[in-house]
This record gives C-alpha cells, sequence and structure tokens, in this order.
C-alpha cells in the first residue's frame, strides 16, 4: 500500500513522503508554510519553505532569525523534497499566501491554507488546482455568510465619512492583509486625503508598499491631537477599538472590517456602529464551489465550521472529514486582534 501523502500528527498535517510538516502549532525541523498569519507561521522552525513575499512577512513580524534557514519557492515552481514533488500556488488570502500541492504515485493532495476568490488588489489570485485529496479551511463554513463586494463595503464607509464630517471614523482590520486591502480600495475610491495609522500597523503596511503598493499618503497617528481628526479616517488592529485607546478619540464612528460583522450581533457585542463585511477567507458558496471544482474525491475540513462543510460534502457523495485541529484562529486571523493597550 503506498505512504499517505498526508497525516495527523499533534504538531499538525505531516507529509511522511516528504518528512515535513504544513503550518505545524509547535516547533519542527522542517516546516512548509502556507501564508503569513500567526497562526499559521510560527517562529523557531528549523528549516521553513515559503514564499518569498511570506519569508520577508516573517522577518518582519519575528525578526531575521524567525528560523533556522529558509528556502524561498516561487508559484508553480516545482521542489522535490524526500518522494514528494511540492508546488505553491496562490490562494488569494493576503501577499505571498499559498495553497502547497504535493504529489507522488500518481495522486496530487492540497492544502488550502486560508484562501478566498473575491478580487484582491494587494496580493495574487486564487488558483483553483484539481486533487484527489483537498484540505479546506472552514472559518465561514454556514449558509448565512455570503460576503459582498469588498468595493461596496468600503463606498459606505466613505458615505459615512461624508455625511459625519464632525466625526473621526476608527476602522478596525487585521493589521496583515486586511488592513492593505481595505487602504487600497478606499484610494481606488477616489479617496485622496491623508489616512492615519496605529502604530502596529505601520511596518506591515510599509513592508507592502515597499513590494509595490500605493496607499497614498499615510501619517501615524501617534502623537496627533486628536481634536484635529475630524472627519478623518484612523485605521488600527480590531483589538484597539475597545479599549482606551479608542476613547481618547470623543465622539467617533467605530467600523470593523470582517466577515463576522454579517452577524449583526456581534457587532453590537463589539459596540461597532458601522459593520463592513470584508474578509479575507472564502465565503459558503464560495468553498462548496471549490470543494466540487477541484474534483477531489477526498476533502479534509479544518479550524473552523468543519461539521457543517463535512454534511454538505457528504450530500454530495464526497468522502469527508474533520480533523478537529487546535491552534488556528477562528476569525480573519484571530490572534491579530491581540494588541497592548499602550500601543498607538
Amino acid at each position: 500500500m503506498p505512504e499517505p501523502l498526508l497525516a495527523l500528527t499533534p504538531d499538525g498535517l505531516y507529509c511522511p513522503p516528504g518528512g515535513f510538516h504544513i503550518d505545524p502549532v509547535r516547533k519542527v525541523a522542517r516546516a512548509a508554510i502556507t501564508h503569513g498569519h500567526a497562526d499559521h507561521a510560527r517562529p523557531g522552525h528549523d528549516t521553513v519553505l515559503a514564499t518569498a513575499e511570506t519569508l520577508a512577512i516573517m522577518a518582519v513580524r519575528y525578526g531575521p532569525g524567525f528560523a533556522g534557514s529558509r528556502q524561498a519557492i516561487g508559484y508553480g515552481e516545482a521542489v522535490r523534497i524526500g518522494g514528494v514533488t511540492v508546488r505553491y500556488h496562490p490562494a488569494g488570502h493576503i501577499l505571498g499566501s499559498a495553497q502547497i500541492s504535493l504529489e507522488a504515485g500518481g495522486r496530487r493532495a492540497v492544502v488550502s491554507g486560508d484562501y478566498k476568490r473575491q478580487a484582491d488588489p494587494t496580493c495574487t489570485g486564487f488558483e483553483l488546482v484539481p486533487c484527489d485529496l483537498f484540505v479546506t479551511e472552514a472559518t465561514f463554513a454556514l449558509p448565512v455568510f455570503r460576503h459582498p463586494d469588498a468595493a461596496d463595503e468600503v463606498a459606505t464607509l466613505l458615505q459615512s465619512v461624508a455625511l459625519f464630517p464632525e466625526r473621526p471614523h476608527i476602522v478596525g482590520a487585521y493589521a496583515l492583509g486586511k488592513a492593505q486591502r481595505v487602504l487600497a480600495h478606499i484610494r481606488a475610491a477616489g479617496y485622496d486625503r491623508p489616512i492615519y495609522l496605529h502604530g502596529a500597523m505601520e511596518a506591515l503596511t510599509a513592508h507592502y508598499q515597499a513590494s509595490g503598493q500605493d496607499f497614498g499618503i499615510l501619517l501615524p497617528v501617534k502623537g496627533v491631537d486628536r481634536k484635529t481628526l475630524a472627519g478623518e479616517i484612523v485605521m488600527c488592529p480590531p483589538g484597539s477599538l475597545a479599549d482606551r485607546w479608542a476613547q481618547r478619540f470623543g465622539d467617533s464612528v467605530t467600523a470593523f472590517a470582517s466577515g463576522w460583522m454579517r452577524v449583526r450581533a456581534r457587532a453590537r457585542q463589539r459596540g461597532v456602529e458601522l459593520p463592513l463585511v470584508i474578509s479575507d477567507h472564502a465565503d459558503w458558496e464560495d468553498l462548496c464551489t471549490t470543494i466540487v471544482e477541484t474534483g477531489a474525491e477526498q476533502v479534509w475540513v479544518t479550524h473552523g465550521q468543519e461539521d457543517a462543510l463535512c454534511h454538505w460534502a457528504r450530500t454530495k457523495g464526497i468522502d469527508a472529514r474533520p480533523l478537529h485541529l487546535l491552534g488556528y484562529g477562528d476569525g480573519d486571523d484571530g490572534p491579530e486582534e491581540i494588541v497592548a493597550d499602550d500601543a498607538d
């Protein structure tokens, strides 16, 4: 019987013929990383394989010594590791994000990491990869989650800015990927005023700019007299919306860009006045469509509404199983919400 392409271990998904883990939750000897979010890309591995963009993001977040050694791989490039051929394909999630395909013995498995199929001006678009085994995320795997066009949600934000010129608009967005996508859509809509950034967003946004993104004039909000920010847009990590940092702005409009804003009760619980349904994950329809279009005979479902998506797949005659992996975020990128109270 041929060796399986993937197996589940306490450290996460493991490729036996290649001798490496994919997005491991603990330090391992060899790791293949799908993208730079903290719940998928952890520091301390002996060797890391990832796209050049993801390696650069990890260096920004963790410092240049985040791994013992590293190897960059481009989209579509083939690398032979042990008994398996490894390729990286665009996932459309954030800058540098990838699906990882594993081929051996005439069979192919694809680990999606996190992905979306909506257009995003800040990263390469999703590529469908036919396979025999598909490992999919399930963050928004319930029929209620249907993500609208992000540009329309940003138009709603700018309408509010025009309606309430006496109030600053504080926009919560995850610091890696979401913030830069929202910035790009704001500029594409023609808004040309300076946009102010929380200090926790500066390094990663500067990295996107160095990679070729044009976000117009961005200014640090630290040290700015809050009374001068009426009518301006200030962007911050979601965790800062509810702490004393946001209270310093007085009568502001609080907005939060997240797929979870489809659930209005979540918005009310967080005190969000202007929910913006913008997600960097596939919604229910795109999850189901992708599973079918891969042609996979087997589907493994991880981190999210696993049981719901497995049930749907089984009704279509697809062999589906939940992995119940621990250590991954339950939102657009859960760990991004943790921000020090005194960070600006």
